[in-house]
């Protein structure tokens, strides 16, 4: 997974969801953010290079880093979901155009 902006790794991607309205990536950072997870919504994917397994995001590494801690225990509640949504959404700390 790349960030678009300036082209650096940000981790591989460990689990996906395509369901209509709740889309998102979950990627492990490793050693970048000491092995922390990151839920990104599908919103966040600006291309996907699937010849060379790139998924690059319109967002940067601090950015992502800065966003909600990942909950393995409620990242697929609806209330979890909004919460990053909040982050990533119009008006949110990790919005961008």
């Amino acid at each position: 997974m790349v960030d678009r902006s300036r082209g650096w790794g940000i981790g591989k991607v460990a689990t996906a969801n395509n369901e209509a309205g709740a889309s998102w990536l979950i990627v492990d950072t490793g050693p970048w953010i000491f092995g922390k997870k990151v839920m990104l919504p599908a919103g966040v994917v600006a291309r996907i290079n699937s010849e060379n397994e790139v998924v690059h995001v319109n967002r940067t590494k601090e950015e992502i880093k800065n966003a909600p801690e990942f909950d393995e225990d409620r990242y697929q509640e609806q209330t979890y979901r909004e919460e990053l949504g909040g982050y990533y959404g119009f008006g949110g700390r990790g919005y961008r155009q």
